[in-house]
């Protein structure tokens, strides 16, 4: 089944009077379990087509369905009672409240639910448990390495059951023993049956993924089934 399907999709912005296509017409699919990887040089579309995919911007033109439900004409509150039931993001600078606790930043996308306020916490410490933060629970997410924060932002994007994970350069800011954890924890999520779309610029991340798709000007210049040649992250780094 298809969870995203894209129809001619085209992101214009327009900076006093100069149009940049940023998206230049792109039709794609993706199904519900599927792991994809999005690559490309700077400028090719890709965290673009990212936010567009994520809700986080609107396209100019085309069709996007989610779910099989169209999205153009959805309000910004709709939008964003979607990206909180349905979505779940990881970001490079990992986007974590520095000031607060592990267990308050995972908390916070619950408070924006429906989930009852006691049920909360017990949640949020499942999602902990499940990137092994258990002993940092009540540590200031400022004093936590590069790998935990992205462990942190993992966590919290789980905490809805999202229908999704978004992923912009998640192993970005880390060293390469923090990546090849994190790139883990995207392999066991994806084994589990999670839909995972992950935007990188790094060939050896995109090769953990069962398809790569390659952007070039905003346009698709490649899209490989990558499923028998891909790296699988399971106790180590392996091919």
């Amino acid at each position: 089944m298809d969870l995203i399907q894209i129809k001619n999709l085209v992101k214009i912005y327009d900076d006093n009077g100069l149009s940049t296509k940023a998206v230049d017409g792109i039709s794609l699919n993706i199904k519900t379990g599927e792991y994809v990887a999005i690559m490309g040089p700077s400028g090719s579309g890709k965290s673009t087509l990212l936010q567009i995919l994520g809700c986080l911007e609107r396209h100019t033109s085309g069709e996007y369905f989610f779910d099989g439900k169209e999205i153009s004409s959805y309000s910004d509150e709709e939008l964003a009672l979607m990206r909180n039931q349905s979505i779940g993001f990881v970001f490079q600078n990992f986007n974590l409240l520095p000031r607060l606790s592990v267990l308050e930043n995972v908390k916070l996308p619950l408070v924006y639910s429906q989930m009852p306020a006691i049920q909360r916490a017990p949640m949020a410490k499942e999602m902990i448990k499940l990137v092994d933060l258990e002993d940092r629970m009540n540590y200031p997410t400022s004093k936590l390495s590069g790998g935990e924060k992205q462990r942190v932002a993992i966590a919290r994007a789980l905490t809805n059951n999202p229908k999704i994970i978004f992923a912009d350069e998640p192993t970005g800011s880390l060293d390469s023993k923090a990546g090849e954890t994190i790139l883990k924890f995207f392999e066991d999520m994806h084994t589990q049956g999670k839909t995972i779309l992950l935007v990188t610029h790094e060939s050896q991340v995109a090769q953990c993924a069962e398809r790569v798709i390659h952007l070039k000007d905003g346009c698709i210049e490649s899209d490989i089934n990558n499923s028998d040649r891909r790296i699988v992250y399971k106790s180590g780094f392996i091919k």
